[in-house]
């Protein structure tokens, strides 16, 4: 059995034989029919034209691969020459005439249906019995699909020696969705990615012809809830390819994508891009410029996914150990500055009792010592410890030793010193061990929350309308917007306690003229209080840390323990922890979104304290459109 023959041994036979053409006319119908024969079973294209370039004959192969039929084009042009190359057209024809053959001329033509192939062509001039030329026989190989692969490996190889590059991930990304831009032929290129914890996908690497719609992509995240509008949710969760060449047909499926991104999708191409059995992420090619996407296209693409994935899997774990990184520093910064405030906090209280202490024993020098020596030298004590405390605060921050034995003796005297003090403040009880173990049990043992059902719209009311006469001082409006809502079920106190702190919080937070907006609204299968307030906000550095406690974002410098409720007041940094032990405790949820206001972007920078005295602030509304701080709170309730 004889193999395949090659183009070129087909292509030179085809041509001895368009030598014989004519003679073969001359010899009549049967030679006619044989010579059809042979033309019909090449495999392919092969066209004869007339010499006005009219078509004469063409092979079933043509047919095949470019669409016409011979009753289509018989006694026709083809129209078939791509707009940008008609201009070659009639130097390709004189060169032909003059040379009488063209052998190997690469060059494109379009099918009937608009896609552009690449082709190697052929062509030979052919006379009749009397030398005198007598037509063109044309032969056309596609070598669309050899040049793609070719292309396809040239720039896998480009891509793979890339991926070095970019060790960082948004780069890493940027350049995977620049080579789906350009090797797809396509409007725009994204990487799209899953944000397991916050169940979002959102647009990592984004590059598209159109810059703004570039950077509006970059800002965009979908809800998992919206999945059956965002079709990046099936290939993560099928692991298939999809292509939709035509968006219309699934316009119901479009509007919340499409309205968000401010940009009309007309076709895409979507592939998952795997490491091991799990999708990382999902390479999409947007609005083909030229043709329909098909199966060649997802073939490249799911190249690219594959040659891609392990460099994503290695930036995404990098990129994780930065941001761990970073969070390590900022904890070591958060550690160093609760030293600074726990050294400031204890400096100022303890002077004030040291001298209190000391005008107290001169006040009482004239009375017998016996009557208050004791008293007063317990006190100095502890007082002496607390001091102990602030320089031992001093010496971790200076990285000076402190002995294991201090330590230990400074804790039995402690124990000593309260058992002494209650013993004493028992004095004339009728029962001292029973008045100690009560003691005890007050001070240090453990306290029953017991849940219970509340009223949510009653109690931030009432709560506001105690606290209001403790903020009376400040020039701070409260909006309420309190619906109804079902009841929650949570300790009474521990409510208090998160209500109170949130709102002290916000009003301090707050400069006077500003406002503060709390309501309250039912969702599915839950409640929400929101506390937000236009104050000075948060750094973006600031947020990672405000609920791992005694984290104060004020700097340490410029702290100043304040009266409650004072602008900018200050505090120990407890609140916000406390409220997050509650919220895992007690099952509901805390959540904090803060913007630092653009005027006062570092922590460093201070707030006048008031927005008539803000250099930056004509109107009250310029600070409120600056900056703030929302704080939300959400309880689980029973659905009905």
């Amino acid at each position: 059995m004889t193999g395949k023959p090659t183009y070129e041994e087909l292509a030179q036979k085809v041509e001895h034989l368009a030598k014989q053409i004519a003679r073969l006319r001359q010899l009549g119908t049967g030679a006619n029919h044989q010579l059809r024969t042979l033309l019909d079973f090449a495999p392919y294209s092969i066209v004869v034209f007339t010499m006005d370039g009219l078509v004469s004959y063409l092979n079933p192969a043509f047919t095949e691969i470019f669409g016409w039929t011979l009753d289509e084009l018989e006694g026709k042009k083809i129209p078939y020459v791509p707009p940008d190359l008609e201009k070659d057209i009639p130097q390709d024809i004189k060169r032909l005439f003059e040379e009488k053959t063209l052998l190997r001329h690469e060059t494109r033509r379009m099918t009937k249906d608009g896609r552009v192939l690449d082709v190697i062509m052929r062509a030979v001039l052919f006379s009749d019995p009397g030398n005198k030329d007598a037509g063109e026989l044309v032969i056309l190989r596609d070598i669309t699909r050899e040049k793609r692969i070719a292309r396809n490996n040239q720039a896998m190889l480009r891509i793979s020696m890339a991926l070095p590059q970019y060790p960082d991930l948004d780069e890493l990304l940027n350049y995977i969705s620049s080579e789906i831009k350009d090797l797809l032929g396509v409007e725009g290129g994204v990487v799209i990615l899953l944000d397991e914890e916050k169940q979002e996908i959102f647009f990592r690497g984004v590059a598209y012809d159109d810059t703004a719609t570039q950077k509006r992509v970059k800002e965009i995240r979908f809800s998992v809830d919206h999945a059956d509008q965002v079709v990046a949710m099936k290939v993560i969760r099928t692991g298939e390819p999809v292509i939709v060449n035509d968006t219309s047909k699934i316009a119901k499926s479009y509007p919340l994508r499409d309205k968000k991104l401010g940009y009309e999708t007309k076709n895409f191409l979507q592939v998952a891009s795997k490491s091991s059995d799990r999708v990382i992420a999902v390479l999409s090619a947007m609005n083909k410029k030229e043709g329909i996407f098909d199966q060649t296209d997802v073939e490249l693409l799911t190249m690219i996914a594959g040659t891609v994935a392990l460099s994503i899997e290695n930036a995404r774990f990098s990129s994780e150990l930065k941001k761990a990184y970073t969070d390590v520093s900022r904890m070591n910064r958060a550690k160093d500055k609760i030293f600074h405030h726990l050294s400031h906090e204890l400096k100022t209280p303890v002077s004030v009792l040291s001298g209190s202490l000391r005008i107290l024993g001169k006040k009482m020098s004239s009375l017998p010592e016996d009557a208050w020596k004791p008293t007063i030298r317990r006190a100095e004590r502890n007082l002496d410890r607390i001091m102990e405390i602030q320089y031992q605060v001093e010496d971790i921050i200076q990285d000076k030793p402190y002995e294991t034995y201090d330590l230990l003796s400074n804790m039995v005297d402690q124990c000593s010193d309260e058992l002494e003090t209650l013993v004493a403040e028992g004095a004339g009880e009728d029962a001292i061990i029973a008045y100690l173990r009560r003691r005890i049990e007050e001070l240090f043992g453990p306290k029953q929350l017991v849940p219970e059902n509340i009223n949510l719209k009653q109690y931030v009311g009432k709560r506001l309308e105690h606290l209001g006469p403790l903020f009376s001082h400040r020039q701070v409006e409260i909006l309420t917007d309190l619906d109804a809502v079902p009841p929650i079920y949570v300790p009474g106190e521990v409510l208090q306690k998160v209500v109170d702190g949130l709102m002290k919080n916000a009003i301090e937070n707050t400069p006077d003229e500003g406002k503060i907006v709390v309501f309250t609204k039912k969702s599915k299968g839950h409640v929400e209080l929101v506390v937000k307030d236009y104050g000075v906000g948060i750094t973006e550095e600031n947020q990672r840390l405000i609920f791992g406690g005694f984290f104060t974002t004020q700097d340490t410098m410029v702290y100043a323990t304040k009266n409650p409720f004072d602008f900018d007041a200050g505090g120990k940094g407890a609140d916000l922890l406390r409220m997050k032990i509650f919220s895992e405790r007690y099952l509901f949820k805390i959540d904090m979104a803060s913007s630092r206001c653009t005027f006062l972007p570092n922590e460093y920078d201070i707030c006048p304290g008031k927005i008539s005295k803000c250099s930056f602030c004509t109107t009250r509304d310029d600070c409120y459109n600056s900056g703030g701080t929302t704080f939300s709170l959400r309880f689980p309730v029973k659905e009905s």
